[in-house]
């Protein structure tokens, strides 16, 4: 039998099955990539909002990681919601120790509603011990400027911002447009160390939810399968423009979640 690629997502479970680690393997699938996932938050929410988040002790989160090593391939590793700073160094020392080829980091830190979702120690975190390790980091606007402490108002600072970014540490930035202002165009910023690139796709008049999740993973999936970064996120934001053109509505919210198997 064909052994498949394997991907394994370190990110938080959503109960409503429109982001984070069901987003993750719903993607790895629609790749042709085998999902792992170790789970480093439980939340329980729905399309109109989280009612409660429980991080499991880290010590079980590190056994999950180790058991997925110690048995499969891995091409790929994703990271999604790290809640803590205790959650976060566990997750940079597992990866220390197994050194995976590749890491997308999609530094999941601002709500929807703008709120900061870690505290400073562990904002601290992640800035010193996974942006280092990242072989690509997917930021929204709002990240990179906690990331940055700098506020990124239009384009040109968004420009600045990839540089900036990649100065931390990161061997690749994909800074995703969503939040700017550019006309019909929403524009995610591409840089590495051989240059820059930039992927524009039509502005769709809805809230997406799990397209971060789904972007990151995207970009995983295509990594594990031999793409090279660049490609890898060229590739990755198409398939979430489809998803997103081809969204439905499970719930009673007004969010959109993504086809992943349609995109």
């Amino acid at each position: 039998m064909t052994r498949f690629p394997c991907a394994l997502t370190i990110a938080g479970s959503d109960s409503g099955g429109g982001a984070g680690i069901q987003a993750d393997l719903k993607t790895f699938a629609a790749h042709g990539v085998h999902g792992l996932s170790a789970i480093a938050a439980l939340t329980a929410q729905h399309t109109r909002g989280v009612a409660a988040v429980h991080v499991p002790p880290v010590r079980f989160l590190r056994a999950q990681v180790d058991a997925c090593f110690e048995d499969f391939r891995i091409g790929a590793v994703k990271l999604g919601m790290l809640a803590t700073a205790e959650v976060i160094h566990a997750v940079a020392d597992a990866l220390e120790h197994w050194r995976p080829a590749h890491v997308v980091l999609d530094p999941v830190m601002v709500a929807t509603s703008g709120a900061k979702l870690l505290a400073d120690d562990a904002l601290e975190a992640m800035r010193t011990r996974l942006l280092p390790l990242a072989t690509v980091a997917t930021p929204n606007i709002p990240e990179a400027e906690l990331l940055l402490g700098a506020r990124i108002a239009d384009g040109a600072a968004a420009d600045a911002a990839l540089q900036a970014l990649r100065a931390r540490g990161s061997a690749a930035v994909l800074l995703k447009g969503g939040h700017l202002d550019e006309g019909a165009q929403v524009v995610d910023r591409y840089a590495d160390a051989t240059g820059e690139a930039r992927f524009a796709h039509a502005r769709i008049a809805v809230e997406g939810h799990g397209t971060g999740c789904t972007l990151a993973s995207a970009v995983a999936a295509n990594l594990c399968r031999g793409l090279a970064p660049r490609e890898a996120c060229a590739a990755a934001t198409d398939y979430v423009a489809r998803a997103l053109a081809r969204g439905y509505r499970p719930g009673r919210g007004d969010v959109v979640v993504l086809d992943h198997a349609g995109g």
